[in-house]
């Protein structure tokens, strides 16, 4: 599906590539979506100690990761809304799918923001270690079986040059797919991306998500991923990708 398609099956208006909050986007967002306080938006709380995700993720990595590096895309996104007067208020969701490539600043903040805000989330410890339910159906109909599914996003998060992600996630005819972007890019940059869609599993592969403990063994650390997945958490965004 290319992204005319994406735009109008999703409702979303391009005019100018402005999104009015009111815009219906449910084939697109989460009923949750992440919206900015009075003073602007906030780094979420981690949710769970640093040392939860050992010995996969390491609790130094995971502290350096959450406390600094994504409170530095908070800090960044708001000094660029600052004097943003048609993004500025709307979910981060809704500025993902709005940003063009000359909004640099917002581009890579807000792509930082939204993508780090999901990770905490997807690798939280608890929850089912497995794929099950309509999903594992899904990625049965999809790949085969969840182990070509992640050979598939493994593969997607090695060859990915440089600093960037490997997603799973669900296209608007409602079929799961899996592709990398660079950098902070995620798949609801519509004007960005060459396959559009909802994400519902992303894998960090900037350095900065791994190295104290892997330094270049990228492999190792995307094998560790796996060991950490919340899939209730990715279940539960399917279904609203979905809906």
């Amino acid at each position: 599906m290319n992204k005319r398609q994406f735009i109008k099956t999703t409702g979303i208006l391009t005019l100018g590539a402005f999104i009015a909050p009111s815009v219906s986007c449910s084939s697109v967002l989460s009923s949750t979506q992440i919206t900015p306080s009075p003073v602007g938006f906030e780094l979420p709380p981690l949710g769970y100690a640093f040392n939860a995700l050992e010995p996969h993720l390491d609790a130094m990595t995971m502290e350096i990761h959450h406390d600094k590096h994504h409170q530095a895309y908070v800090t960044n996104l708001n000094k660029a809304l600052e004097n943003n007067t048609p993004l500025k208020g709307l979910s981060i969701e809704n500025i993902c799918i709005t940003i063009t490539s000359d909004q640099t600043a917002i581009r890579n903040n807000g792509g930082g923001h939204y993508n780090h805000s999901k990770f905490w989330k997807w690798i939280a410890p608890g929850g089912a270690n497995q794929p099950q339910g309509t999903l594992l159906d899904a990625i049965n109909t999809s790949f085969g079986s969840v182990e070509e599914m992640k050979n598939k996003l493994s593969e997607a998060a090695k060859s990915r040059f440089g600093s960037g992600w490997a997603w799973l996630s669900v296209d608007t005819s409602k079929k799961l797919f899996i592709s990398s972007t660079p950098n902070q890019d995620n798949p609801l940059m519509i004007n960005l991306v060459e396959k559009p869609g909802t994400p519902i599993l992303g894998l960090d592969v900037w350095e900065h998500a791994y190295y104290l403990k892997y330094q270049n063994r990228r492999p190792d650390y995307i094998n560790a991923f796996f060991n950490v997945i919340n899939w209730d958490t990715v279940a539960l965004d399917y279904q609203n990708a979905v809906k």
